[in-house]
Order: C-alpha cells, then sequence, then structure tokens
C-alpha cells in the first residue's frame, strides 16, 4: 500500500460525504477532525462538491480529502484541481483509471466480481471499493471473493453502519470501512457538528477495539 491507503488503514473509516451547499464543509471538516477521523470522501452527487473539496482542502489542511462518485474524466479533472488526495467510482471505467495513473492521484474503483477484480488487477491496482458491500453480500462475500486474489485488499461501502463496523474491520483483507452515518444529510443541513464529532468519537472507540 502506498501512504494513501496506509493513512486510511490508520483512520480505519472513510466518511463518505454529501455536500448541499459548500459553506458546510469547513465546520464539517473540523467536526470530523475533532472527532478523530481526519478524512472525507466528498461524493460528486451534487453541484456543491468542487467548492466544498477546495473549501476542505485548503482550509483544513489536516484533512485526507477524497472525491467520491467520479464517473468521468472530467469529473476526475475537477476533483483534483480542488484538492481531492484521491478519487473513488462506484464501478469500474477503465478510462478514469487510465487518467488518474496518469497523473499518480490513487482511484478506488468499486468492484464485485471476480471479473472486475481481475481486470483492476490488469491495471495494477490491489486497493478496491467494494460497493455495494452489504447488499451484494456483506462480509462473507467479501471473504469469498477475496480467497483466490490474495494481493487484493478492499474498502467496503454500502450498508456499513456503527452495528457490523467492528466485523469488518476483523478481517484483515480490509483497509477501511466507507460509510456515511456520522455525517448524514440531516446532520450536516442543520448544522448538528457537535453530533459529527460525538458520533466519530464514538466510531473511533470502535475501530480501537480491533486495530489496537
Amino acid at each position: 500500500m502506498n501512504n494513501i491507503y496506509d493513512t486510511l488503514y490508520q483512520i480505519g473509516m472513510v466518511p463518505v460525504i454529501k455536500i448541499d451547499d459548500a459553506k458546510d464543509a469547513i465546520p464539517l471538516a473540523k467536526a470530523l477532525c475533532d472527532g478523530g477521523i481526519p478524512c472525507a470522501e466528498v461524493t460528486f452527487r451534487t453541484d456543491a462538491a468542487y467548492q466544498a473539496i477546495k473549501n476542505m482542502s485548503e482550509n483544513v489542511p489536516e484533512i485526507l480529502v477524497g472525491a467520491g462518485t467520479v464517473l468521468s474524466i472530467e469529473q476526475a479533472k475537477l476533483a483534483i484541481e480542488a484538492g481531492a488526495k484521491f478519487i473513488v467510482s462506484p464501478g469500474l471505467n477503465p478510462e478514469v483509471v487510465k487518467y488518474c495513473q496518469s497523473v499518480n492521484v490513487p482511484i478506488l474503483p468499486g468492484c464485485i466480481t471476480p471479473t472486475e477484480i481481475e481486470l483492476a488487477l490488469s491495471f495494477g491496482l490491489n486497493v478496491l471499493k467494494f460497493f455495494p458491500a452489504e447488499q451484494a453480500g456483506g462480509l462473507d462475500f467479501t471473504k469469498a471473493v477475496c480467497a483466490p486474489y490474495t494481493q487484493i485488499k478492499f474498502i467496503p461501502t454500502g450498508g456499513i453502519s456503527e452495528k457490523n463496523l467492528e466485523e469488518y474491520l476483523k478481517f484483515d483483507k480490509i483497509v477501511a470501512c466507507g460509510g456515511s452515518y456520522m455525517a448524514t444529510t440531516d446532520l450536516i443541513n442543520n448544522g448538528k457538528w457537535d453530533e459529527v464529532t460525538e458520533i466519530c468519537k464514538k466510531t473511533v472507540e470502535k475501530i480501537k477495539k480491533v486495530r489496537n
């Protein structure tokens, strides 16, 4: 793993963030950091994504900011221009992968099937997003699909909660988990930063149980 994946492993959780108003980006980033999770995957599901990533990366340097739901080279370019340090996509788009590799930015494409995993391996990728994790079969499926691909590690996303986080992290092929429960749309849109911090702190305690 390179340094970013090492950092993600140490953090243990990648908050998946949907921001409707870029003004919320800075207080949200500070709330995540205060809670011990200095990381955010800001999804390109809203028009505010570019500015939100820019606001976080320029004003809260201690947070590791990535861009999620990146579906095209154009979005990847915008995300990297805004300051994203890694790119996440729900599936594996070969053109997006090639572009990110050409500019030396780590990419985590979503993969589920052996065919998708082997395509990822052909690009030299060995850390992948497993999405949608719970809906695709959960931890049991993750373990089964990892068996023939010993070099692959995953960041499962989709259905990860406080209830199943520890079980996922106990599996040695999991770098970190992706989840949105610590920064839901309600918490963000209503500025409930203290609640975000508290949920993050509880999540950190769960991570420590497994990894320390």
